[in-house]
C-alpha cells in the first residue's frame, strides 16, 4: 500500500492544521466539530454512565444498612462489615474475567455492539438491584454485581477499538482524553448527588433507578447514533471519512472483508514495547487502587477524619482529575500545533507527569501529621488530579502500537492491571496490622510510590509509539500480507 502523500520523509504529518482541523491529501478540512467528535461525546457519556453504575453501591450501601442516616421509610439490611466488603468487591470478580475475551470480540464484531450490550445489561441490572435486594438479600445482590462486572469488562476494550477507528493520528491523544474523562465525570456526579437522592422521598432505591435509567437512555442514543467505524456511519461526510481513513491508513477493502484475521497472540507476548506497556498499566493501577481503597481508612485512623462522610469531599479528587484532563489535553494540543516535540516524547512526558508527581505527593502524604488535615486533602487531590496526564501517556499507547488490535491489547493489560486492584489491598492488610500506626501506613505509600517510579521509568526507557510489525496480521487461510493500516504522526 502506498503511503499517503501527507507524510514527510521522517513520517511526520505535514498538513495538520491548528484549531482542531486536519487537512487530507485532497486538501479537504474537517470542521472543529465533526461526526468523530459526536462519537467521542457518546463514548464520554457511556463511560460516565458506566462509572456511575460502578460506584453507586459504595454510597447506597451506607443508606441500605443504616436507614437512620437518610430516609428511614425504606428497607434496612443487617449486613456485617465483612458482608459489605464482599458485596462491594464482587463487581471486580466478573470485571477481570471478560477483559481479554472482550477485546477479541470487539475486534471481531465491532466495538459498538460490545459496548452497547455491556452497558445495556449493566444498566438493566442496576434498575433491578433494589428488588433483588429485597428478594434475595446480599447473596442475590452479590450475584447481580458479578454479572454487572462481567458486562462492564467490555467497556475499555470496546472503547479502545472504537477510538482506533475514529481518531485521526493527529487527534488521538485529545479525543482519547475527552472520551475517557467521562469516567471521572460519572464518579463525581454519582458521589456528589447520591446523598441527595438517598435522602429524598424516593430513598436509597432512587440511586439505582436514576443511574440505571440514564444508562438505558444512553443505550438507545448509542444504538441510533453510535458506529464502530466511519465506514459504518451514515452521518459522516465523505470529506471527514476520507480524512480519518487517510490519517490512520484504513484500507476500506480490508475493513469490509468478511475474511477473519489471525490474532498474533504469541507476538503480543514477545513484543518488548507491549510488555512494557502492560507493566506500566499494572504499576499505575497498583498506585491508583491503593489510593482509592485505602486512603479513606488512612484518613479515618491516622488523621481522625472520615472522608466518606462528606460526599462532596469524596468527589473532590476526581473532580480535579476531570478538570486536569482538559488542562493536559490543551497543553498537548498546543505542543502538537507548534510541532514542539515528537509523539514519543509527548507520550513519555505526560506519563511522567501523571506518575512521578503523584509519586512525590504520596511520599509527602505519609508524613502529614494528624493535626494537618487540610494539607492531606490538598495532597490527595493533587495525587489523583495529576493522574489525568496518563490519558495522554500509556493509556492511549495501545492504539499507537497496533490500531488493528488496540481493543485486544487493552483487554490484556487491563485484565492484568485490575489484578493489582485485588492484590494491593491484600498487601495493605498484611503490612498494616495496626491501623493507628503511621509508620506502617508510610510503608504502604512508599510501596505505591515505588511502583509509580519503576513503571514510568520502564515506559520512558523502553516504551515505543511506532506501529508494530504484527499489527498487519494475515487473513486466515491466506499467505498474502495485509496492507499497512497505520500512519505514524510526530507532533
Amino acid at each position: 500500500m502506498k503511503l499517503p502523500s501527507i507524510l514527510s520523509k521522517n513520517g511526520s504529518v505535514k498538513d495538520a492544521t491548528p484549531a482542531g482541523e486536519v487537512t487530507s491529501t485532497s486538501g479537504a478540512k474537517c470542521s472543529i466539530f465533526g461526526v468523530r467528535h459526536l462519537q467521542c461525546f457518546l463514548l464520554f457519556c457511556g463511560l460516565s454512565v458506566s462509572y456511575a453504575l460502578r460506584v453507586n453501591l459504595s454510597v447506597a450501601i451506607v443508606a441500605m444498612t443504616d436507614k437512620a442516616a437518610t430516609n428511614p421509610n425504606f428497607d434496612e439490611f443487617d449486613w456485617t462489615e465483612k458482608t459489605k466488603s464482599l458485596v462491594l468487591s464482587s463487581f471486580f470478580w466478573g470485571y477481570v474475567v471478560t477483559q481479554v475475551p472482550a477485546g477479541h470480540l470487539a475486534h471481531k464484531f465491532g466495538g459498538k455492539l460490545m459496548l452497547l450490550m455491556g452497558n445495556f445489561v449493566c444498566s438493566l441490572l442496576t434498575v433491578l438491584t433494589p428488588i433483588c435486594a429485597r428478594l434475595g438479600d446480599w447473596q442475590l445482590v452479590c450475584a447481580l454485581r458479578v454479572i454487572m462486572g462481567l458486562s462492564q469488562g467490555f467497556l475499555f476494550p470496546s472503547t479502545h477499538t472504537i477510538l482506533s477507528k475514529w481518531a485521526p493520528v493527529e487527534e488521538r491523544g485529545t479525543l482519547g482524553t475527552y472520551s475517557y474523562s467521562g469516567a471521572q465525570f460519572g464518579t463525581v456526579v454519582m458521589l456528589a448527588t447520591s446523598g441527595i437522592m438517598a435522602s429524598s422521598s424516593m430513598g436509597w432505591p432512587s440511586i439505582f433507578y436514576i443511574s440505571g435509567g440514564v444508562g438505558l437512555v444512553w443505550s438507545v442514543a448509542f444504538f441510533i447514533w453510535g458506529a464502530s467505524s466511519p465506514s459504518e456511519c451514515r452521518l459522516i461526510s465523505a470529506e471527514e471519512k476520507k480524512l480519518i481513513e487517510t490519517s490512520i491508513g484504513s484500507d476500506s477493502a480490508n475493513e469490509h472483508s468478511s475474511t477473519p484475521t489471525k490474532t498474533p497472540w504469541l507476538k503480543f507476548f514477545t513484543s518488548v514495547p507491549f510488555l512494557v506497556l502492560a507493566l506500566t498499566h499494572c504499576t499505575h493501577n497498583w498506585g491508583f487502587w491503593t489510593l482509592l481503597t485505602e486512603i479513606p481508612s488512612y484518613m479515618k485512623n491516622i488523621l481522625n477524619m472520615d472522608i466518606k462522610s462528606n460526599a462532596l469531599l469524596s468527589a473532590l479528587p476526581y473532580a480535579a482529575m476531570f478538570l486536569m484532563c482538559f488542562v493536559f489535553s490543551t497543553i498537548q494540543a498546543q505542543l502538537s500545533k507548534r510541532k514542539c516535540i515528537p509523539l514519543s516524547v509527548s507520550r513519555k512526558l505526560f506519563n511522567s507527569i501523571g506518575h512521578w508527581i503523584p509519586m512525590i505527593t504520596l511520599i509527602c502524604l505519609g508524613y502529614v501529621s494528624a493535626n494537618n488535615t487540610n494539607m492531606a486533602i490538598v495532597l490527595l487531590t493533587i495525587t489523583v488530579g495529576i493522574n489525568g496526564a496518563t490519558y495522554l501517556g500509556f493509556q492511549v499507547n495501545h492504539i499507537d502500537l497496533s490500531p488493528n488490535f488496540a481493543g485486544i491489547l487493552m483487554g490484556i493489560t487491563n485484565c492484568a492491571a485490575n489484578m493489582m486492584g485485588i492484590i494491593a489491598p491484600l498487601i495493605v492488610g498484611l503490612i498494616v496490622t495496626n491501623e493507628k500506626d503511621p509508620d506502617q501506613w508510610r510503608i504502604i505509600f512508599f510501596i505505591a510510590a515505588g511502583f509509580y517510579f519503576v513503571g514510568n521509568l520502564l515506559f520512558v526507557v523502553f516504551g515505543k509509539t511506532e506501529v508494530q510489525p504484527w499489527n498487519d496480521a494475515q487473513p486466515l487461510h491466506s499467505t498474502a500480507k495485509r496492507n499497512s493500516t497505520f500512519v505514524e504522526s510526530q507532533h
